[in-house]
């Protein structure tokens, strides 16, 4: 059996179809692992147990690909370290130093084949900024979608892990290689998902409250949308910062701290992220971005955090 193990977004999904379509795989099962974490589940390892060969594609997970025991075509942009396992032949540019912005291009590179996917692949994981790149236009202009066209297929691919379907996810690569990209615009299922991420979104826009220029925003919803409202807040309607909280996701509570540029040279976010896992919170993020995780009784002591840093 051949195994794909892959990242739940654009990227992982393209990368997928453009390594089936490469290697004529007529038989295969791909899997993403439980949406945001990072691991390989025992559904994962189950069916690993069973592969004759393994891929893994756009998923961060070096440590357990260390340890498996079937051949593995381990293929990312991510930076990481050298896999030693003998049985895993590790494909990635950020070894040698190189910056790739997605995966679908390596994979592209490695097996000579280039198409929309690829150009879809980028456009998930760098936005807009992907247009400036030769090859993304290029490719685009070859299958004749436009830039609003492509943003919208990623928009209705990742649909899927927003709505948290892991199965749809896994369904998503099949939908690829079975429809033309054109008619996916129009692919229902995921049209409807995108119609109720919008409406969850402007639910929990509808809740901010103001504070000397920051957004806070308390709202319910299965969707993983916190880091959506939190871009709109700063990006769109130029909030200094928003603090952007999902008080029940799936039973724990979800907090994003997002700040303009300006204020990420005043925000100290590894002090704020220390003091976060402090409290026995899953925490991280980067130098405008917090993101945490957190059992639901914790997250008032989470924003006095939080709080202390915005001024």
């Amino acid at each position: 059996m051949n195994l794909i193990v892959h990242h739940w977004d654009t990227d992982g999904i393209t990368s997928t179809a453009l390594l089936v379509k490469a290697l004529k795989l007529e038989e295969f099962t791909n899997m993403t692992a439980p949406i945001g974490e990072f691991r390989f589940d025992e559904r994962i390892l189950e069916a690993i147990n069973k592969a004759e060969k393994l891929y893994v594609l756009d998923f961060n997970v070096p440590g357990e690909v260390e340890k498996v025991r079937v051949p593995t075509l381990f293929i990312d942009h991510h930076n990481q370290g050298r896999i030693e396992n003998p049985l895993v032949e590790q494909v990635n540019p950020s070894l040698e130093g190189n910056y790739y912005p997605s995966c679908s291009l390596v994979v592209s590179e490695r097996f000579g084949l280039f198409n929309a996917w690829t150009a879809l692949g980028v456009v998930g994981d760098i936005g807009e900024r992907a247009f400036k790149l030769k090859t993304v236009r290029e490719l685009l202009e070859r299958e004749g979608l436009s830039e609003k066209e492509a943003l919208r297929l990623v928009e209705l691919i990742d649909s899927n892990y927003i709505t948290m379907d892991r199965k749809a996810v896994e369904e998503a690569v099949k939908v690829l290689l079975g429809n033309s990209v054109r008619d996916l615009l129009e692919y229902e299922p995921w049209v409807k998902k995108v119609e109720a991420i919008g409406k969850a979104i402007e639910d929990a826009l509808s809740r901010v409250e103001e504070r000397k220029g920051f957004a806070l925003v308390r709202f319910e919803s299965p969707f993983n949308i916190i880091s959506k409202v939190a871009r709109k807040l700063v990006w769109e309607i130029k909030y200094r910062g928003a603090v952007v909280v999902n008080e029940n996701f799936h039973g724990k509570a979800q907090l994003y701290f997002r700040v303009s540029p300006e204020e990420a040279e005043r925000i100290d976010m590894n002090r704020v992220i220390v003091e976060l896992r402090g409290l026995g919170t899953n925490s991280g993020g980067k130098k405008e971005v917090v993101g945490c995780v957190c059992e639901r009784d914790k997250i008032d002591d989470a924003l006095k955090i939080i709080e202390k840093y915005m001024g």
